[in-house]
């Protein structure tokens, strides 16, 4: 089956399988999910959503957090990982957003992706998640496997990725398309130890296939 044909079915299986995917990282407002995003940079949701209430208690909005000591941010998010370089960035972010937003959160990519620590991925997983606009597909870790595995796309960087996935699915399901992909790799297609026999996806995946006839 072509990649055209079969990317709807994809769609289709995964939102049946988790029609709860959503965002993982804990958060109230669209300053929230953005400073916990850019932490979340290798690292995982998890550990993020165990920093973020000291953080954003400290901190609750931009303007708190443009006039912190770095090292007082540091210390708070020191377990994320990066914690110096993310402590800079999220420190740096609040006073643009203060400078040159008035402390609101830009719902442009192009203004997002201009701000300290916020590159396109982070970019879209605040506009859709918070102003439910689609620029593009964020694409992770998970995303950037699975889409691999299961012959979506042959491109290897994020950016080339993404262009493929946006080709295959209506832009209406950008956002959502991210969602049920993470949820598939974290509890189905995880990465070590893929539960293939669990998975809604099985006839559809080559990668799968592959495996099977060369045993």
């Amino acid at each position: 089956m072509k990649k055209q044909d079969k990317a709807p079915e994809i769609y289709r299986r995964l939102t049946k399988a988790f029609p709860d995917a959503h965002c993982e990282l804990n958060h109230e407002n669209p300053f929230q999910l953005l400073i916990a995003t850019i932490l979340s940079a290798q690292c995982t949701d998890v550990r993020v959503n165990m920093v973020t209430p000291l953080l954003f208690k400290t901190y609750p909005n931009p303007e708190k957090l443009a006039l912190a000591e770095q090292l007082s941010v540091e210390e708070i998010i020191r377990s994320t990982g990066f914690y110096k370089n993310k402590a800079k960035n999220i420190i740096g972010c609040a006073q643009a957003l203060v400078s040159s937003h008035k402390g609101q959160v830009p719902q442009s990519i192009e203004e997002l992706a201009a701000l300290p620590g916020v590159g396109r991925k982070t970019a879209n997983v605040v506009l859709s998640n918070c102003f439910d606009i689609n620029e593009g597909v964020v694409v992770d870790t998970h995303v950037k496997r699975i889409s691999g595995l299961l012959g979506l796309t042959k491109e290897e960087t994020p950016e080339k990725i993404e262009v493929d996935l946006m080709k295959l699915f209506p832009q209406k399901d950008w956002g959502m398309l991210s969602h049920l992909m993470i949820f598939h790799g974290r509890r189905t297609c995880i990465a070590r130890r893929p539960q293939c026999d669990l998975c809604v996806l099985l006839d559809l995946c080559p990668s799968k296939l592959k495996k099977s006839r060369s045993k």
